[in-house]
């Protein structure tokens, strides 16, 4: 049986949720009589809790405005989304989240925190990276489930094999091991991402290689949480390379995943330039050098596309010297659009 502070507490947090709560439905979750209701509000009002009470008919108990905050309890869950979010307001330049404000609040959360649920959160934040690109998205995204994303974080500290149960954008759903080297968010989306141990089966469980175990040995690998079900460790460990970042290998992934068209171009023009119209989650771009008869950089840029259209007008719109290597339907294109824009130009 809970003991009476334990019940105090409990009164708190059940006022903390917001509005009125009648004496009847307070008894009731906290399995006392009325009377001792009023005497656990009696409790946190001699607290300094400002707890109101409201007459009538539908009156109750409610949290009043005060000088400072009453106590917050925090379900895991809870803690980890306001962690979150002082993290992501500090990375899109929020003045709250980046101020002193922000880590103080950041740090009394933490320090109040269960030793095993800090212990987790902590592996979360120090394995959470941003892309440079992150921002809302357009519409709201699926949000992922907080244990998959704790275990998986926990799994990226102790570099600790994970077994997955995923499922694609096709709705194949397959168990997966995973190598995880970092989790990443990037437009309102987060991923795990990391490596395919190559073993043919999960390690230590004596699966069968030849039911559901994940192909392509070594290969870099890259999922969508919210499409993960669950996430368990296995035993073992890993050891991750040095130089990995989880970000740039989750935009690389995107550059260069399955399309109809690969489009390989050279052009003249700083990195900047290029970025300006094609950001990392579109294109590669590598350094050729400088031309012998130039001596001006030019940059190969390599990208795949299920469309052409779209490419003139970029290539218009980055306005710098450019030679397209393949395909070939891309430089009947270009001219078009380049006939089409010179014959308007001309009119009167």
């Amino acid at each position: 049986m809970p003991r009476p502070t334990g019940r105090v507490l409990t009164l708190l947090e059940l006022l903390q949720s917001g509005g009125t709560r009648t004496v009847a439905e307070l008894a009731d979750r906290l399995g006392v009589d009325g009377r001792t209701v009023r005497r656990y509000v009696e409790h946190l009002i001699d607290l300094d809790v400002p707890v109101e009470s409201i007459r009538g008919r539908y009156g109750g108990y409610r949290l009043g405005p005060g000088y400072r905050l009453p106590p917050l309890m925090l379900a895991e869950d809870e803690a980890l989304a306001v962690l979150l979010g002082l993290a992501a307001g500090r990375r899109a330049g929020l003045p709250a989240a980046g101020s002193t404000a922000g880590e103080t609040a950041s740090a009394k959360i933490r320090r109040v925190l269960p030793k095993h649920v800090a212990g987790r959160l902590a592996a979360l934040l120090d394995s959470l990276a941003f892309t440079d690109l992150s921002r809302p998205a357009a519409a709201p995204a699926p949000v992922p489930d907080a244990e998959v994303l704790l275990t998986l974080a926990d799994a990226v500290r102790h570099r600790r094999p994970v077994s997955l149960r995923y499922t694609d954008r096709s709705g194949h759903r397959s168990e997966r091991t995973l190598h995880a080297y970092g989790i990443v968010a990037h437009e309102g989306r987060w991923y795990v991402t990391g490596a395919n141990p190559g073993t043919g089966a999960n390690p230590g469980t004596g699966a069968n290689p030849g039911t559901g175990a994940d192909p392509g040995a070594g290969e870099e690998r890259t999922f969508r949480l919210d499409r993960i079900t669950d996430a368990r460790p296995l035993p073992g460990s890993f050891e991750a390379p040095t130089d990995h970042d989880p970000a740039r290998q989750l935009l690389a992934g995107f550059a260069a995943a399955e399309y109809r068209h690969e489009v390989v171009l050279r052009v003249r023009a700083t990195v900047a330039q290029v970025r300006a119209h094609l950001p990392a989650t579109v294109a590669g771009v590598a350094e050729l050098g400088p031309t012998a008869d130039e001596g001006e950089q030019w940059l190969r840029v390599e990208l795949r596309a299920e469309r052409l259209d779209w490419l003139p007008p970029v290539l218009a719109a980055l306005d710098r010297p450019f030679v397209i290597e393949r395909p070939s339907e891309l430089r009947a294109l270009v001219t078009a659009f380049a006939n089409r824009f010179a014959s308007r130009a001309l009119r009167t």
